[in-house]
């Protein structure tokens, strides 16, 4: 199978070869077809499947032979993203498939008047988070009513950030006569939902089962004590300096502090959370992107704007409170057809999060080191209060205050 064969028109397809992409891959395939035809779709796949081209190549195709320039402030495709990094990412996709059309980004932690400005000079696809955009429909600086595409990525990360009630402000001003995608790595009730309240007889096209996390990523997990956390991580990163590797941590604080611990012991590391300007953030990546950082530390605002093919490792220092996070954040790791290590290290009280991770991954997680808590992996009874016995002589210095 061939972008030809997709139905792509040959300047497209030219413009691929000359990026190096010459074989869609499996989301594409059946994405693009029904795309191109005007349907709408609702498309379920893993992170690191090339959805951004799943819905950009349409999107560039059909706005292309569009004669008449976007008025002022007025846009004909509009793509949603739940964070800043996916936005770039994004746009940065788009603006490698086009030189003719206007590709405009708009999110917070930039200036709004200079995205005013931008806007008013009309744009083809408007890429944006949804709060930015409530606040420049509220400013009057941007107007949807000619808006015939509507893309909405990584909508079930977009959930945890009151996005159903952003959609309900936005989707209003859209022309109602329009093509909606909807692109998701799950597939929780919400999103069905969403798909039937947005999309009209859309064409499922699903090329893993929800939550299945990347084929190539190995996944492991250690049990560990909370203070011997730090050590291990240390340790495991030791094995292997000159690769790049992302940890996560559940919060803002535990991010920066875990990144000074990481650099005193030595590494070359950033950290990005919700806490850093959108420069800190940006720089951040562009480091770890370029090699000059080999560990980055972040929150889960990190776990779907990170597109780097060579990040080896994925360390869940602390695993997350929604197990279909955890599929997001090892997805950063077994890009473009590469493998990858998934490691995660969990204490007495995380046993749930454990628990409801390998529900939704189908599979138990391969243990790596210690014993799990109890020996209840089964059990149904919570683990938080319990306290595992520690051993003095084995118990590492605690992180940092």
């Amino acid at each position: 199978m061939t972008f030809t064969d997709l139905g792509l028109d040959a300047h497209l397809v030219s413009r691929l070869n000359r990026l190096g992409f010459t074989q869609p891959t499996p989301i594409q395939t059946q994405a693009i077809p029904q795309a191109l035809q005007g349907k709408d779709v609702l498309g379920i796949a893993q992170t690191g499947t090339g959805k951004t081209a799943a819905f950009g190549l349409p999107l560039v195709a059909a706005l292309s032979t569009e004669k008449a320039r976007p008025a002022a402030r007025a846009v004909h495709g509009l793509v949603l993203a739940p964070t800043r990094e996916l936005a770039t990412q994004i746009v940065t996709t788009l603006d490698a498939l086009t030189d003719s059309l206007r590709i405009t980004l708009v999110v917070g932690g930039k200036s709004i008047n200079a995205q005013v400005s931008k806007l008013a000079r009309g744009t083809d696809i408007l890429v944006a988070t949804p709060g930015r955009l409530i606040d420049l429909m509220d400013r009057r600086a941007v107007d949807l009513s000619q808006t015939r595409f509507l893309v909405l990525d990584e909508a079930d990360q977009m959930l945890d950030i009151g996005f159903v009630h952003a959609l309900r402000r936005i989707a209003p001003r859209l022309r109602k006569e329009r093509q909606t995608m909807m692109f998701s790595a799950t597939m929780p009730k919400q999103i069905a939902d969403l798909a039937r309240d947005y999309l009209t007889d859309p064409v499922r096209v699903e090329i893993s089962p929800p939550g299945r996390a990347a084929d190539k990523v190995a996944q492991s997990v250690h049990f560990v004590t909370k203070e011997e956390k730090q050590t291990l991580l240390i340790d495991l990163l030791d094995g292997h300096r000159d690769d790049r590797a992302l940890v996560f941590s559940r919060t803002k604080h535990g991010a920066e502090r875990l990144m000074k611990q990481l650099e005193r012991a030595g590494f070359a590391a950033a950290s990005i959370h919700g806490n850093k300007s959108q420069g800190q953030r940006d720089r951040a990546l562009a480091a770890f992107r370029a090699g000059s950082v080999r560990v980055l530390v972040a929150t889960d605002v990190a776990a779907r704007g990170i597109d780097i093919p060579d990040v080896g490792h994925v360390y869940n220092f602390d695993l997350p409170n929604v197990p279909e996070s955890y599929v997001h954040r090892i997805g950063r790791t077994a890009r473009a057809g590469r493998g990858g290590r998934a490691v995660a290290f969990c204490t007495a009280d995380e046993m749930g999060e454990l628990r409801a991770i390998e529900k939704v991954l189908g599979n138990r997680v391969e243990v790596a080191g210690g014993t799990p808590w109890s020996g209840q992996r089964d059990t149904q009874k919570p683990m938080a209060k319990r306290r595992p016995r520690r051993r003095p002589s084995r118990r590492p210095a605690r992180l940092a205050a």
